[in-house]
């Protein structure tokens, strides 16, 4: 019995220590501050069409240069990230975003000799087409465009300007079929 009691007096321990953590008390107010300046003040700022679906938890940045045509969805956990001072996102009507999908206009520098972080970034343009289809954990990187009706696989890293209905896959992504010959088979 003293060893069920010992057992049950550490667990309590543990879970009073955990309970009040400083860093436990403290992260709630840093996951309210994250959501605040990355969803909820960043939405107000989006250019929408109608009739959008966006999920409570997708993540933007610079939401001034974001617009999002007539019946986007955009999936849960979703980044869009503009550029800081001139990369835009553009996204056409009923383009679908899978869950966990990250858009970024702005690229580091890579120069040797100097913290990538402490070097400019390059801001391109994303331009993604009406009527495409973005699949879960694709990534599509600064100065892309999408033509009209692209599927993009899952998990792909788009790097390269897709054609219009072209079905893309990959990392890098590159087209393995247009979407008329996937139609025929």
């Amino acid at each position: 019995m003293a060893v069920k009691t010992n057992s049950l007096a550490l667990r309590l321990r543990r879970l009073l220590a955990s309970v009040l953590s400083p860093q436990v008390l403290i992260h709630p107010f840093r996951m309210l501050h994250y959501y605040g300046y990355t969803h909820a003040l960043q939405r107000p700022k989006l250019t929408l069409g109608r009739d959008v679906r966006l999920a409570p938890n997708v993540s933007l940045a610079n939401a001034e240069r974001i617009s999002l045509g007539d019946q986007v969805q955009v999936g849960a956990r979703t980044s869009l990230w503009a550029g800081r001072s001139t990369g835009r996102i553009s996204v056409g009507d009923r383009t679908t975003f899978g869950p966990d999908c990250f858009v970024t206009a702005a690229d580091y520098g890579l120069a040797p000799g100097i913290r990538i972080t402490d070097q400019e970034m390059t801001e391109r343009d994303v331009t993604i087409g009406a009527d495409c289809w973005i699949g879960t954990k694709a990534v599509i990187t600064a100065g892309v465009t999408l033509g009209e009706g692209c599927v993009i696989g899952a998990g792909s890293v788009v790097t390269r300007d897709v054609p219009a209905n072209a079905i893309a896959a990959g990392v890098p992504a590159r087209v393995i079929r247009m979407r008329d010959e996937a139609a025929r088979r």
